[in-house]
């Protein structure tokens, strides 16, 4: 049986990118480029257009929330706009993740990937 989360899947990488640098906590759009370059130790680096394209259509898809609440306003340009992970797009989020982890899987069977099948 197909649920609304795997009619999703799979995730274009930025998209995955995204809803893994929202899981702990919320950001604006430049906290998450930099989390996602710093994760995947530089090797990848989305341009604002990328992100914003991405966050916008996650938008519509219910998997991100845009929100009012600033972590500490004083200390925040106003311009900022925050995205939390809605609860639909943490199902999203493991649901790939169970999908990339039965790839790798069938990738170490097959010789494609080091470690144990």
């Amino acid at each position: 049986m197909t649920t609304q989360a795997d009619a999703l899947l799979p995730l274009p990488p930025v998209t995955f990118h995204i809803l893994v640098a929202l899981a702990d906590e919320d950001r604006h759009g430049y906290a998450i480029m930099q989390d996602v370059t710093s994760r995947t130790s530089g090797a990848l680096k989305l341009g604002a257009g990328t992100l914003y394209r991405s966050i916008q259509r996650m938008l519509e898809q219910g998997l991100v929330v845009e929100i009012n609440s600033r972590p500490a306003p004083e200390l925040d340009d106003e311009r900022r706009r925050y995205y939390r992970i809605t609860p639909f797009g943490r199902t999203v989020a493991k649901a790939e993740a169970r999908r990339l982890t039965q790839m790798l899987k069938l990738a170490r069977a097959s010789g494609f990937a080091p470690g144990k099948a």
